[in-house]
């Protein structure tokens, strides 16, 4: 794609970078088949391919408007199209960039405004959600259902498993495993399986709280982004120099947002050579545990004191930032049915759940449409349960099934902690 960028940003970073990501679209159009927003709307400004016009066209110096912004607004960024690109166009990256020009340039409505800095300035703080969620569940009926699917009943439905301990840091390999934001209200039971799970492989979790920046990121709240992955390093940095060899989360999302501190902090003087260090390390769960497959199915192997989730039949969902932005296929299935789990077929793997974030609050007609095809897509083996690896599908497929919905590694844990 030939470009032609406007003065005020060929020559910044984030214009030099846009420029190359401009030019490596070849217009194939591979990208609107994989496009969820395209398969619903049928209108090619919601597809990659007509988002990426739409940048460049803002990149070059036209005018923007509050249409341009709902193109943009619409995205969820699933990049199930860089899945499909076969010319490696990093499209949410230019998407990064072309949300954060036009959100300068376009002012929201008073609404939009309000909505948008109150989710950047509770989300992110544990304590915050944790005392919002006891609000809104004491209301929850009278929320609109956008936000009442947001808000978990007091006791949805849930499989009998035991609740794990954390256990004590004992062996000399250790990780850092961070909690995240709202993960520890929602399911504080993750995080524990996920480093009762590395206990039992000879792995200490130690526990760090906070957020990874995901959500003001994908909001363009610029600053607010840069100031929580500053804090982020400051205070990971200290068990990096201890040597802890991974920094874990059993968010999929998290580990993909702290998989882009480097770039995103490339041109920070201070911060971009321990920024390149920290997401070096950052890890899902599922790549920790992947990278230790033969010594979990040996440990799985061993005869069980008690049933657990032996033949269970289990819907596995694979979330976007799994299989499109770690690239993580293949991993956690075999894991499960080393487990003793009977995996049910899921139509349609690669489709987004409609869950993306906030994307569920600020976007609720088309993440309900979306939520649907998954859960009937999921439900369709008539499965005991739906497993998944990260807490905003979770939380989002829960509120629109009966089945249980947990976390994948809750499954696996029991198991090891059964054997």
């Amino acid at each position: 794609m030939q470009t032609a960028l406007a003065d005020f940003i060929k020559n910044s970073p984030a214009g030099r970078e846009a420029d190359g990501i401009l030019r490596s679209c070849v217009h194939c159009g591979f990208c609107l088949p994989a496009c969820p927003t395209y398969q619903l709307l049928g209108d090619e400004l919601d597809s990659p391919r007509g988002r990426i016009y739409l940048m460049k066209q803002a990149l070059e110096g036209a005018a923007v408007t509050a249409r341009t912004q709902l193109h943009l607004d619409r995205c969820l960024t699933c990049r199930a199209c860089e899945s499909a690109c076969p010319s490696g166009v990093r499209y949410s990256k230019l998407l990064d960039i072309g949300r954060t020009l036009i959100e300068k340039r376009v002012p929201r409505d008073s609404v939009s405004a309000a909505t948008r800095y109150l989710l950047c300035s509770t989300v992110p703080y544990t304590s915050r959600v944790r005392i919002l969620v006891r609000a809104a569940r004491a209301v929850r009926a009278l929320l609109p259902p956008a936000l009442r699917a947001v808000v978990p009943p007091s006791a949805p439905p849930r499989l009998n498993l035991p609740a794990p301990l954390w256990p004590p840091a004992r062996h000399a390999r250790r990780v850092v495993l961070i909690e995240g934001c709202v993960q520890p209200v929602f399911e504080p039971n993750i995080n524990a399986a996920a480093a009762q799970a590395l206990d039992r492989l000879g792995i200490s979790a130690v526990r760090v709280s906070g957020c990874c920046g995901a959500v003001t990121h994908h909001l363009s709240a610029e600053e607010a982004t840069l100031r929580q992955m500053r804090r982020n390093i400051d205070q990971l940095w200290p068990h990096v120099e201890a040597g802890m060899e991974a920094i874990v989360f059993a968010a999929s999302a998290c580990a993909s947002m702290m998989g882009d501190y480097g770039r995103l902090l490339r041109d920070d003087a201070h911060y971009a050579e321990r920024a390149a260090r920290i997401d070096s390390l950052a890890r899902d769960i599922s790549q920790v545990l992947g990278a230790e497959s033969s010594r979990v199915r040996t440990m799985l192997a061993k005869p069980r004191a008690v049933e657990g989730t032996h033949q269970l039949r289990v819907a596995f969902h694979a979330p976007c930032t799994l299989q499109h932005a770690l690239k993580v296929s293949g991993v956690v299935e075999p894991l499960l049915i080393a487990a003793g789990c009977t995996l049910t077929r899921v139509s349609d793997s690669a489709k987004c759940c409609g869950s993306a974030g906030t994307y569920s609050i600020l976007q609720p007609e088309l993440s309900e449409q979306l939520r649907r095809a998954k859960v009937a897509a999921l439900e369709g083996g008539a499965p005991d349960v739906i497993a998944t690896a990260n807490i905003g599908c979770l939380t989002h497929l829960r509120s629109g099934t009966s089945t249980p919905v947990c976390h994948w590694v809750e499954l696996l844990a029991a198991r090891l902690a059964d054997g």
